[in-house]
C-alpha cells in the first residue's frame, strides 16, 4: 500500500486476502464501456473459480469478463444481456453456465437496494414473463406486481475515470452505467480509475460516488476497445 490507505500499487495488490472459491461479485460496466479490465485480469490470473457475478452482461469473447467464462471460472451470471458474447451463449445453452436473467432496470435497483440496506421491493417489469417465475406476487391497486430481492456482494468490482485519495470517484460519460450500483452494494469495493488526485481538489459537487463505498483503489491504463465500430462508405467525387 501506498500513500493513503486506500491505494495499493496494483490490482492483485488490491484483490490480495480478498478472493475465495465460489464467491459473489458485482462488476460494474456495459458492454464494453466501464469495465474493471484490470481487476479482471488479476481474478483470471488468482484462478479463483466457481464464481457468481452480477454484471449487465459478461463481456465480449477473450475479453473483460469473456476472459473468466473462457478459463470457466463463472458457475453463475446474473445478467439482461447475453447478445455480444458468443461463447456466453454457447455455455448457456449447453448447460454448462447458470445463468439468472434481470431486465437492466431490475438488475440497477436490486445491487441499489442493496447498497441502501432495503432487502427487496416489488416491480412491474417481467410479470407474465419467465423472469416472474417461482418470485411472490402481489397486488397493488389492481396491478400484479413481483418481489425482487436486493443484491449483496461479496465484493464489488468498478472502473472509474478519477478518485482523490480517500476514494471519492468521478465516472466519465456514459462509464458511469451500472458502476455506481455495483459499487455500494458490494460488502467490500475496489475501484481502478486513470487518475488519483489528492484529497480536496475535486469538486464535491462532480463526485458520483463518495469515498465511503471504496475500500481500495488502484490507478492503471486501460484498453480503449470499441465494441461495434460503425463507418459510412466513402463518398466518391
Amino acid at each position: 500500500m501506498t500513500g493513503s490507505n486506500k491505494i495499493y500499487p496494483s490490482a492483485a495488490a488490491a484483490l490480495d486476502g480478498l478472493l475465495q472459491d465460489g464467491m459473489f461479485i458485482a462488476a460494474g460496466g456495459f458492454g464494453l464501456c466501464g469495465i474493471p479490465e484490470l481487476l479482471i485480469e488479476a481474478i483470471l490470473q488468482a484462478g479463483t473459480k466457481d464464481l457468481t457475478i452480477a454484471s449487465n452482461n459478461c463481456g465480449v469473447d477473450g475479453f473483460g469478463l469473456g476472459k473468466l467464462l473462457d478459463s470457466r471460472q463463472i458457475r453463475k451470471m446474473i445478467s439482461s444481456y447475453v447478445g455480444e458474447n458468443a461463447e456466453f451463449m454457447r455455455q448457456y445453452l449447453s448447460g454448462e453456465l447458470e445463468l439468472e436473467f434481470n431486465p437492466q432496470g431490475t438488475l440497477a435497483e436490486r445491487m441499489r437496494a442493496g447498497g441502501a440496506g432495503i432487502p427487496g421491493f416489488y416491480t412491474r417489469t417481467g410479470v407474465g414473463t419467465v423472469v416472474a417465475e417461482g418470485k411472490e406476487h402481489k397486488e397493488f391497486d389492481g396491478e400484479t406486481y413481483i418481489l425482487e430481492h436486493a443484491i449483496v456482494a461479496d465484493l464489488a468490482i468498478v472502473k472509474g475515470w478519477k478518485a482523490d485519495e480517500s476514494g471519492n470517484v468521478i465516472f466519465r460519460k456514459t462509464a458511469r452505467n451500472f458502476n455506481v450500483p455495483a459499487a455500494k452494494c458490494g460488502r467490500i469495493c475496489i475501484c481502478e480509475v486513470e487518475e488519483i488526485v489528492p484529497t480536496g481538489s475535486l469538486d464535491p459537487d462532480h463526485i458520483h460516488l463518495p469515498g465511503i463505498y471504496v475500500h481500495r483503489l488502484i490507478q492503471g491504463q486501460h484498453e480503449k476497445r470499441i465494441e461495434q465500430r460503425t463507418t459510412r462508405k466513402k463518398e466518391t467525387a
